[in-house]
């Protein structure tokens, strides 16, 4: 069961798990910092990744999904999450946290170029534009984005947000 972790740094930490697998499995590792000595030196701002389609049970993100993108660029955010759920095997888990909306260090570090919330990851998931688009202010990004990733976990502490998301495969897109 491969697992990626992104922006890893020097910490190995799986802080999300499923299914009670609180172990790593096969774990490559992503980082911009050579210093960290991951696996692999990339910049996650250059999309694609450098890894084969479905080549992983688990991606992990903790603290550098806000690092990347900038608030409002859609267009980076849907092809940011349409590149994980591409990496991803089918039902395969996309796990993370960013800061909460409320913590002093969501615009705090002078890294942080983005907020990724609960709301962020509704327009991720097909299944809710069906349910939400002509019935609710839900924008419909569906022209753009056509990959399925499900929320099926989260949790908010003081000061981050964790959460699980799986992909579907093939996507639910319905228009």
């Amino acid at each position: 069961m491969p697992e990626l972790l992104i922006g890893c740094g020097s910490r190995r930490v799986k802080d999300v798990w499923i299914g009670g697998r609180t172990e790593w499995s096969k774990l490559v590792t992503l980082d911009i910092n050579a210093d960290h000595k991951p696996d692999v030196v990339y910049d996650i701002k250059n999309i694609p990744l450098p890894f084969p389609d479905e080549s992983f049970d688990e991606i992990h993100a903790y603290e550098v999904l806000e690092h990347v993108g900038r608030q409002g660029d859609y267009e980076f955010f849907f092809a940011q999450f349409t590149d994980l759920w591409r990496m991803l095997k089918p039902n395969g888990h996309l796990c993370g946290s960013v800061p909460t909306v409320t913590s002093p260090w969501v615009w705090g570090d002078p890294s942080h170029t983005r907020v990724l919330s609960r709301e962020s990851f509704t327009f991720l998931d097909q299944a809710e534009y069906t349910k939400q688009v002509g019935h609710t202010v839900l924008s419909d990004f569906r022209y753009l984005y056509k990959a399925d990733l499900a929320l099926i976990f989260d949790k908010v502490t003081e000061h981050r947000y964790f959460f699980a998301l799986r992909a579907i495969k093939p996507s639910r897109i319905s228009i």
